[in-house]
């Protein structure tokens, strides 16, 4: 079992219990990053105060790379992997297909043209963006928002509630897995991008003690024009998963796919020929939504 940081604990050991009670003969192993595997190691010093068998599962502390390596020495005959799209296509390979995985990949809201609900639907993406800091495998990385929502209003209503987020309420908090430099950086390369402008953040936070080794920025949120994202380079960096509070926001009026002539430049060539042919026609073949997501 191999699970990120930003797991549920609950969930970990639902796994973990699960495996350990199937009966089959097997050595259960357990790895979580460096931050947060002290937690797990005191629920298996629990698990053994409570009778659970010293054999019956091992903890593995150490970095991804060295649990990489025990992994191709050992090639276990089957591997539960929750965490990065990046990882996950290696472990894939590395394990020869013998995985079974909960990638987080790059997480896409679209609201189209009808207004409805604004104030529930601005509370549910400030929540699906900035809860838990961002540090989530459903967090919201991209908005696609009809103009619609942006005449009424819907941007100064997520802005207002990303002011209200604090750390002294624990409403915002560090990043484990992206320093503040880094995160900076990320949003400066952005607003490079013609026609991008910083919607709201975009500053470290301040009055704390966080270690630089960790990440600590406002709620952040970035406005990219859509046909910017035609550019290889752009569309690269605007689906760079930022596992902290950041999404990016970009804004179309009538075909949503159409503003991107049909399918982003960098997934249109991975299409078969005849969908290449018909996403060329029409710019706004079904398919070519679900072809041109980074998560597929």
């Amino acid at each position: 079992m191999l699970c990120p940081h930003s797991v549920q604990y609950t969930l970990c050991v639902h796994l973990l219990f699960r495996l350990c009670y199937t009966g089959l003969p097997q050595q259960i192993g357990l790895h979580l990053p460096l931050q947060v595997s002290i937690v797990i190691e005191q629920l298996f010093r629990l698990l053994h105060h409570c009778g659970m068998p010293r054999t019956d599962a091992d903890l593995v502390h150490g970095s991804g790379m060295t649990m990489n390596e025990i992994m191709l020495r050992a090639q276990p005959r089957s591997t539960l992997f929750t965490g990065s799209q990046r990882v996950a296509e290696k472990l894939a390979a590395d394990m020869k297909g013998k995985v079974y995985l909960e990638d987080a990949g790059f997480d896409w809201k679209i609201l189209g043209p009808d207004v409805t609900d604004m104030d529930y639907v601005a509370w549910q993406t400030d929540q699906d963006a900035y809860a838990c800091s961002g540090q989530k495998c459903s967090a919201q990385s991209i908005m696609f928002m009809h103009s619609n929502w942006k005449k009424a209003g819907l941007l100064d209503k997520l802005k207002a509630l990303a002011s209200t987020r604090q750390l002294s309420d624990l409403t915002i908090g560090p990043v484990l897995t992206w320093t503040t430099s880094a995160m900076l950086e990320h949003i400066n390369k952005l607003l490079d991008v013609p026609g991008a402008k910083l919607l709201w953040g975009g500053q470290p936070l301040t009055g704390h003690n966080i270690p630089e080794c960790y990440g600590a920025i406002q709620p952040t949120a970035v406005f990219v024009p859509l046909k910017a994202m035609k550019d290889p380079q752009v569309f690269e960096l605007v689906t760079t998963e930022v596992f902290g509070p950041f999404y990016v926001v970009t804004e179309y009026d009538g075909e949503l796919w159409g503003g991107l002539g049909g399918v982003p430049p960098t997934r249109k060539e991975e299409l078969a020929p005849d969908l290449q042919q018909e996403c060329s026609a029409s710019g706004t073949h079904p398919t070519c939504a679900l072809a041109a997501s980074p998560c597929c």
